[in-house]
């Protein structure tokens, strides 16, 4: 009776959602306005055809183009090529997917000036644009000496159209440490992909999130995430074009490893190499190899500069270079400083007190001197400039010497914690920067300008560039962005970050080469030092700075002001986005001002779905966007709901199965879901062994044949007999007291780790399937694991782990299991169309 009342309840609640999907799919807030944005030749053919334009009226009618019209200008200062391309059908044509047919060089030859028409064009289809060229170069319709022209004309970058325009850019998979990034060159708008990759030592394939359409090269790209370090992996894409036609692409990879080689010949203690002033690894000629980086240790000894330096440590052009612990003062402009380099690692190093200090201010604005000429801008604790393929993680940059001026004086400029630009001149080396689990603060009244600057903002080339990653971070304290990665965006990543204190969370701004992610961030509390704030996530120029797409996701943003806003970018404020599952509450609501969204132009490729939208002031949704693309949530309006929201850096969403995002989405279990069959484990101490060589010291003591005790640093294997399918939940309370590498379970067949059985609830290493989202600061902590999620289907160990190299007299971290139970669940699983989502951090 108690199963079947648990199942109705369920079935209650599954019906209101699906119920409420439904209804408020159909209900939207009124709208201000239902402009859409496209391309500008877009905009000229709806007009021209709505207003039955004879072919004999089009350069009247295009000079009559009225002034409110964003197009005017293009339109009356090329109206004759313009009403050409119009009356040859090459503007429908091109609207209409045409890029993949002849037809289009047919009409193009057929034209009295085929360069000029090419030349127009790309004013009119900007984010077609290089694909636009390229068709005309490989179709003779130009030639490439008029392709370069156009290009410099329009200030295109060359370089992306002689390797598009060559014998073809070779398709790749770009790996990180927890995710890889995949492009397909060669591919069409219309196409439509699935992807699913596995372990190679796993039988399941698991679904991904499928590919994005990329206009600039013409490709499809994504990314997969939440992988494991060090593993071995497969990848299936399987593409199906626009006219039905299947290829299957298909990729290995191994993930890169948690730690860099070390070369032990190599190894520098601090204390052994620098005897103050600047630590010059380039003058020492300290460098690694492929096979071992080169390391130096902080040894107690601190680095102090002054400003006698450009940095405190000048790494150069060297390369292969780690730095561990290290604490560094000082430095002209720089605390740490690299240049056109790839493979440093730099770990759990404090850096403070660099950068120039302000002797002047002029209009708010600080400079040098009295007789500086240029305001004080872009000094950072770490500079990588054109500098690829590199680590910064678990190091505390705060204290810089001088501070950034607030917007009331104009855009800010001051000091940064980080400055990436990882353009480096060799293309295998650019991008695939990774920075994570850092704290980047500054404080309430001494600023930085951007925690996390971008360099070439405005630029294909700029910012993180490609296959980045940025997550686990605190940031905190900006007069502007907390996080820019403005410029190159193709497949980099920023998630599970805490942003706070800053006038914008994340700037997206320009997207110019996508896709990028944004997912499973916490943002909260922003402002400046007088309090102003603009938005969580900032974004434009789209037709400007063209073009790619951000995937926003899963974020928890609660703000004064706006969610995620327009920003102009060369006058432009056009964005591409797909958010979904994100919750954003707004708190004040004016002029400009409590919008969870506010899209100026509301491009149409933009949806939103499943997203809880909600202002405080107004007790409802406060939007600005295209509504014929809006999915709402059914509790997006729920008051009830949103007051019943806890404070935290993440919170729970209840969802439909179908809104589901593969691969990204963090599934909760839903608390009133409880198996009707659940086998306890009974415990026994003789049962209890030592595990594959794990164990190091202390001991596992059972309590009541029910709870178990870990101490020490030891892992302990219990046999078991349960019946174990995909439906299987495993179940337990647990308490830890103290620090350690790893606490957790592992799932095993026999006496030897493997690492995809391993979960970790708790601990400072990466290792195993990270489910701390299920601990609860720290407190006793019920812990629940769906086996099918891991392809686990046959266990004959369970193993308790409290993994903690440290020594033995320093070690009082202890561990309670508690509650053990396997649970069978098939029917009800079957029944159940709802998950509970973790949103945030």
């Amino acid at each position: 009776m108690e199963a079947q009342q648990v199942a109705f309840k369920v079935f209650r609640f599954i019906t209101l959602i699906l119920f409420s999907i439904f209804l408020l799919s159909c209900s939207t807030t009124a709208p201000k306005s239902l402009k859409t944005t496209v391309q500008p030749g877009e905009v000229i053919q709806r007009y021209l055809m709505n207003n039955n334009t004879a072919q004999s009226n089009l350069v009247a009618a295009l000079n009559e183009i009225p002034n409110k019209t964003s197009v005017r200008g293009l339109a009356t200062e090329n109206a004759y090529t313009i009403s050409e391309l119009y009356s040859a059908d090459i503007l429908a044509i091109v609207i209409n997917g045409g890029l993949n047919k002849s037809t289009l060089a047919t009409k193009f030859k057929n034209l009295p000036n085929t360069a000029k028409a090419v030349d127009v064009l790309v004013l009119l289809f900007p984010i077609d644009a290089y694909r636009l060229l390229a068709y005309a170069l490989e179709n003779e319709v130009i030639e490439s000496s008029t392709m370069l022209a156009i290009a410099a004309k329009n200030k295109l970058d060359p370089t992306v159209l002689l390797a598009a325009t060559a014998s073809g850019l070779d398709n790749s998979i770009t790996p990180l440490i927890h995710s890889a990034g995949i492009v397909l060159y060669g591919q069409d708008e219309d196409s439509i992909n699935e992807v699913r990759y596995r372990a190679v030592d796993s039988s399941a394939w698991l679904p991904a999130l499928e590919l994005a359409w990329e206009p600039i090269y013409g490709a499809l790209s994504g990314s997969i995430v939440h992988l494991q370090p060090e593993t071995d992996y497969e990848v299936e894409i399987l593409v199906t074009d626009y006219e039905g036609t299947t290829e299957l692409y298909s990729f290995d990879f191994e993930t890169r490893p948690n730690s860099p080689p070390i070369d032990p010949e190599k190894i520098y203690y601090l204390s052994a190499i620098y005897s103050g002033g600047q630590l010059d690894l380039e003058a020492l000629n300290i460098q690694g190899s492929e096979d071992g980086y080169a390391k130096v240790i902080g040894d107690g000894i601190v680095i102090e500069a002054g400003d006698n330096y450009l940095s405190a440590i000048n790494i150069g052009s060297q390369a292969y270079i780690m730095l561990e612990n290290l604490t560094v003062r000082g430095g002209q402009r720089y605390g740490i400083f690299a240049e056109k380099t790839h493979h440093i690692w730099i770990k759990g190093c404090n850096v403070s007190e660099y950068g120039n200090v302000a002797n002047d201010y002029r209009n708010g604005i600080g400079y040098k001197t009295t007789e500086s000429t240029s305001p004080i801008n872009y000094d950072a604790g770490i500079y990588l400039e054109k500098t690829g393929v590199s680590v910064i993680e678990e190091c505390e940059i705060h204290s810089p010497n001088g501070k950034a001026n607030h917007w009331g004086y104009g855009h800010p400029k001051g000091p940064n914690a980080l400055q990436v630009w990882a353009y480096h001149p060799d293309e295998m080396y650019r991008g695939q920067m990774i920075v994570r689990n850092n704290r980047f603060y500054g404080t309430s009244s001494h600023r930085f300008n951007d925690v996390i600057e971008g360099r070439k903002n405005f630029e294909r080339t700029g910012g993180f560039v490609r296959d980045s990653a940025i997550y686990g971070n605190y940031l905190a304290f900006a007069n502007d962005d907390l996080i820019e990665i403005d410029g190159g965006q193709s497949n980099v990543l920023v998630y599970e970050n805490e942003l706070t204190q800053g006038y914008a969370g994340v700037s997206i701004a320009p997207n110019m080469l996508g896709p990028s992610y944004v997912f499973h961030n916490y943002i909260h509390d922003l402002g400046d030092e007088i309090g102003k704030e603009w938005t969580a996530i900032k974004a434009g120029g789209l037709l400007s700075k063209p073009g790619g797409k951000t995937f926003i996701l899963e974020n928890y943003i609660v703000t004064n002001r706006n969610g995620i806003a327009s920003s102009r970018v060369n006058n432009d404020s056009t964005f591409w986005v797909l958010l979904q599952n994100n919750m954003i509450i707004t708190k004040n609501k004016n002029n400009l001002v409590g919008y969870a969204v506010y899209d100026k132009e509301k491009f149409f490729n933009s949806t939103f779905i499943n997203n809880i939208f909600y202002n405080k002031k107004s007790e409802l949704p406060l939007l600005d966007l295209s509504f014929s693309n809006l999915t709402e949530h059914p509790l997006t309006k729920d008051s009830d709901f949103i007051a019943s929201i806890p404070e935290g850096t993440f919170a729970e969403m209840p969802s439909s199965t179908q809104f589901l995002i593969d691969n990204f989405s963090r599934v909760m279990n839903t608390p009133e879901i409880i198996s009707p069959n659940a086998q306890g484990i009974n415990l026994k101490s003789s049962d209890l062994s030592a595990f594959d060589n794990q164990t190091k010291y202390g001991e596992a003591r059972v309590i009541d044949n029910k709870t178990i005790v870990l101490t020490g640093n030891g892992w302990y294997k219990l046999p078991i007999e349960t019946d174990i399918n995909l439906n299987t939940t495993i179940s337990f309370d647990i308490s830890i007291m103290g620090e350690a590498e790893i606490v957790g379970i592992a799932l095993e067949t026999d006496n030897s780790l493997s690492q995809s059985n391993v979960f970790k609830i708790k601990g400072t290493q990466d290792y195993g399937n990270d489910i701390s989202y299920q601990l609860n600061n720290g407190e006793t902590t019920h812990v629940e694991i769906e086996l099918g999620r891991y392809d686990i289907v046959e266990v004959n160990y369970i193993v308790f782990i409290l993994d903690n190299d440290i020594k033995e007299h320093l070690n009082d971290t202890n561990v309670t299991f508690d509650n053990i139970n396997f649970s069978n669940h098939d029917a009800l699983i079957q029944d159940v169309k709802d998950e509970t989502l973790r949103i945030g951090k």
